[in-house]
C-alpha cells in the first residue's frame, strides 16, 4: 500500500479542470504558493474552469488553519484576479 502511496505524490493526478486560464494560473501559483511554503504549508491547484474559478486545496500548516479563510480571500484570491484576468474567483475544497 505504500507503494501505491509514493507512486500517486510522485505523479499526482491532472486536474479535472483546465479552462482556458488554466495554464496562467498554473504560472502565478508559483509566487501565491511562496507565502504558504514560508510558514509550512502547500496550496495545490486543483483545475480551473471555464468560468475561471480556480479549486484549490490547503494542506501542512495551512490546512486547518484559523487563518486559512481570510489568506484564500484577501490574499491568494487577490493576488490571482490581479496576475490572471479573466479569474472570477477562488474555492478551497
Amino acid at each position: 500500500m505504500s507503494l501505491i502511496r509514493t507512486l500517486l505524490r510522485r505523479n499526482p493526478p491532472e486536474p479535472a479542470e483546465m479552462g482556458p486560464l488554466y495554464p496562467q494560473v498554473k504560472a502565478a501559483m508559483i509566487d501565491v504558493q511562496a507565502y504558504a511554503r514560508s510558514h509550512g504549508g502547500e496550496i495545490q491547484l486543483l483545475g480551473v474552469s471555464d468560468e475561471g474559478d480556480v479549486r484549490v486545496k490547503f494542506s501542512g500548516a495551512c490546512r486547518g488553519c484559523p487563518m486559512s479563510a481570510l489568506t484564500l480571500k484577501h490574499g491568494i484570491e487577490l493576488q490571482l484576479k490581479e496576475l490572471v484576468p479573466g479569474v472570477r474567483k477562488i474555492v478551497q475544497v
